[in-house]
């Protein structure tokens, strides 16, 4: 099959198109994908660069689960395709199905794992003509949306979902969400206003009405004073992608008891702590990786509800990854990236 592996890291020179990658063969419980589409996002140039790496040098703690990767490794974790072939225990009846792949593996080679793995991280993932999962990571979407719409949701949108999940997001609240135009932003956007939730959202002027139109009820711009804009104690919820220096705004403007999650940190990952903030304002923090029991398939129902919109900002073929990967870069989208497999 052909496909795009990544031989180590670095700069987009280290993606490869190779034709001659053997088909993934199941396991008793895996299907095999036939990929449609893939999308770009955060991680898979993260992971390329070595971002999650705390260390110096070696970067041995490179990766989703902070072990080694194995190299070479086809990254990829927003698939959607249809199921091409079936272990001895998944039922034959599912070739054919069209299917979103969860990137939260939680399964792989018939064991659960001790700890979850990252779909195109710890094990090969989309950028290529098939793949392989476990059959319970192959959620089965009915849907108009074409290919590369439904590509546009699985990592981004768990992400969100899931961040709102685990800050118990409820309607007539009001949610701060940073780094608003970017693929798990606007995902935010669209699933905190579909919990009945008034959205705050930090974005480029630019991007602001774009924004709005999602279901933002006010936007504010990145170079914004937060509480001097809005006033502290006035959000039941913040849900960050940027962290970096302007950070300890975020819990000012949280109200007591209010609740901070975070999945990113494109503005800097170190920052500021009062820890008095923390404590006086009884503030919960939560760090959202693992995806939560149920989060993905709540966000294929919403899918099929047509609660949420695909927001794709530019598709290219697979074999143009770098120019893709170089305009995801460049931050001027709205939305996903998204690439076509032959």
């Amino acid at each position: 099959m052909s496909g795009v592996v990544l031989t180590g890291h670095g700069g987009p020179e280290r993606l490869e198109w190779r034709d001659d990658l053997p088909v993934p063969r199941p396991g008793p419980r895996d299907v095999v994908v036939r990929v449609r589409a893939a999308a770009v996002n955060n991680t898979d140039i993260n992971t390329r660069t070595a971002w999650y790496s705390k260390g110096e040098g070696a970067a041995d703690d490179a990766s989703w689960s902070g072990k080694a990767l194995e190299f070479p490794r086809i990254q990829g974790a927003d698939v959607c395709g249809e199921i091409a072939a079936v272990g001895a225990e998944v039922d034959p009846g599912r070739i054919g199905e069209r299917v979103l792949i969860e990137p939260c593996i939680r399964e792989a080679d018939g064991e659960v794992l001790e700890t979850p793995w990252y779909f195109g991280s710890e094990c090969d993932g989309g950028f290529a003509q098939y793949a392989r999962v476990a059959g319970r990571h192959a959620h089965p979407v009915s849907s108009s949306l074409t290919d590369a719409e439904l590509a546009s949701f699985p990592c981004s949108y768990s992400t969100a979902e899931n961040m709102l999940t685990r800050a118990n997001v409820q309607s007539g609240e009001t949610v701060l969400v940073t780094g608003a135009s970017g693929g798990v932003g606007s995902a935010a956007v669209q699933l905190a206003r579909a919990r009945g939730a008034t959205v705050i959202a930090v974005t480029s002027p630019a991007k602001a009405g774009a924004l709005r139109d999602l279901g933002a009820a006010r936007t504010l711009s990145r170079e914004d004073d937060v509480v001097a804009e809005l006033g502290a104690d006035r959000a039941d919820a913040v849900i960050d992608l940027v962290a970096g220096p302007k950070w300890p705004a975020l819990l000012d403007v949280l109200r007591p008891g209010g609740r901070y999650a975070v999945a990113g940190a494109i503005g800097g990952h170190t920052v500021e702590l009062d820890v008095r903030t923390l404590y006086l304002k009884d503030l919960s923090f939560f760090g959202c990786t693992v995806l939560a029991p149920g989060v993905f398939a709540n966000l294929v129902a919403r899918i099929e509800r047509g609660d949420i919109r695909p927001l794709v900002a530019e598709t290219y073929a697979l074999a143009d990854i770098a120019k893709a990967q170089e305009s995801f870069g460049r931050k001027g989208h709205t939305g996903k990236i998204v690439l076509a497999v032959p």
